[in-house]
């Protein structure tokens, strides 16, 4: 019996990156809010993935510094970390999506970690959540 190797493609453009969760993600469909994320040594991910279950309302500036002495350790030049939140049903990413993207983006600020574009993943479709999504609704 050959034993299959570790998925750990080559992550150098954001479309990697998002393709990455497609499959990893897929089949899509998810019964509650989580935040799952990779950390990405060089061009490629360590073969493990974390999650984080049930999530509730965006974090505080507390839980966001919680979570950047989680990354803070980890971080350094060669290191970059891709985040994504999944959550039940569909359409575009929502305030409480954007308000988590936020969050996060500030969580690595504060930990000195480099960030990948966090992605939404649905019940439908994975997508990046962009600059100007996360702009549109703060203005």
């Amino acid at each position: 019996m050959t034993e299959t190797p570790p998925f750990r493609p080559v992550l150098r453009t954001q479309s990697d990156v998002e393709q990455m969760w497609r499959r990893l993600m897929s089949p899509l469909g998810f019964s509650s809010a989580s935040l799952w994320m990779v950390v990405i040594e060089g061009e490629r991910p360590v073969p493990h993935i974390l999650e984080i279950v049930e999530l509730g309302e965006p974090p505080d500036s507390g839980e966001i510094d919680s979570f950047a002495g989680l990354l803070a350790p980890l971080a350094d030049p060669d290191t970059r970390f891709a985040l994504l939140r999944s959550r039940p049903g569909g359409g575009r990413p929502d305030a409480t999506d954007q308000a988590w993207a936020r969050a996060l983006y500030e969580a690595g600020r504060r930990a000195g970690a480099r960030l990948e574009m966090i992605h939404l993943a649905h019940d439908h479709d994975v997508l990046p959540l962009t600059a100007d999504d996360l702009m549109a609704e703060s203005a």
